[in-house]
């Protein structure tokens, strides 16, 4: 991508089935979650996949550095507590090279995770490592952030919370509690969706707010259930960016004809 774009520009890192995206737009930067890591609880030996922690903070401290030499960021964002998301985040937040202004993080509830998940995944472990990471650095963590609207640069960005509405007596995952990002610049808008699928609505219920897009980073990796052809028909993105590799791409995704 052109580094001398004058709006800004959206990186997606090349990190597997995870999700790490940069934003930099006028010599600020922020980052949208933060990859797989290699670190997992030693009593969940199946959850060892590959991380990219590291190869998260070398593109930083390549692509970010100020005249300084130190990274700054002007916030992170989490979008929920799934490793993939948030694994790397300690590690980015720990590196002394790097400095973070502030942490979007919504707080974690286990009573909104079904059984399963919260006996094999390592949700609280990832979510409680990330905190620890902020805190030991000293970053502020914002948990209430549902509608806010705030600058990067020349960057318009609003945020909004997934599963708020569920009041059925069902426990989704904390996929349904991603966070998305709308990025509006230069009359481009890009949705920057996290792990956002319809189980539980949101889909039908954010499109209004989100509205027509020029870029869609499809929800949940293209696995299924993430993109609905009524989400495509209300945004209606001219690009689309699925974080996976094209063979783990579900085929109710391909079905919709996003991918052409």
């Amino acid at each position: 991508m052109d580094k001398t774009a004058p709006v800004g520009q959206i990186c997606f890192l090349n990190t597997g089935m995870s999700d790490c995206i940069l934003l930099e737009s006028g010599g600020h930067y922020a980052l949208i979650d933060a990859a797989e890591d290699t670190d997992n609880p030693k009593h969940k030996p199946y959850l060892n996949y590959r991380g990219y922690e590291q190869a998260v903070v070398d593109f930083l401290l390549r692509r970010c550095r100020g005249e300084d030499g130190r990274v700054t960021l002007d916030f992170v964002l989490g979008t929920h507590a799934h490793s993939d998301h948030l694994g790397g985040f300690d590690t980015v937040a720990l590196c002394e090279d790097i400095d973070i202004k502030q942490a979007y993080l919504r707080p974690y509830d286990a009573r909104r995770v079904f059984l399963m998940e919260r006996a094999f995944w390592d949700n609280q472990e990832v979510y409680d490592q990330t905190v620890a990471a902020f805190r030991a650095r000293g970053v502020p963590v914002c948990s209430e952030f549902d509608g806010k609207r705030i600058a990067l640069g020349n960057m318009a960005l609003t945020f909004f919370y997934c599963g708020t509405h569920n009041r059925l007596p069902l426990a989704y995952g904390e996929n349904v509690q991603s966070v998305v990002t709308l990025v509006e610049a230069g009359g481009a808008r890009a949705a920057l969706v996290g792990d956002m699928n319809f189980k539980s609505g949101d889909e039908q219920r954010l499109a209004p707010k989100i509205g027509k897009v020029d870029l869609l980073k499809v929800g949940h990796h293209g696995t299924v259930g993430s993109t609905s052809v009524k989400l495509l028909r209300a945004l209606r993105p001219d690009v689309a960016v699925i974080t996976n590799k094209r063979s783990g791409v579900f085929p109710d995704v391909w079905s919709t004809g996003i991918m052409g």
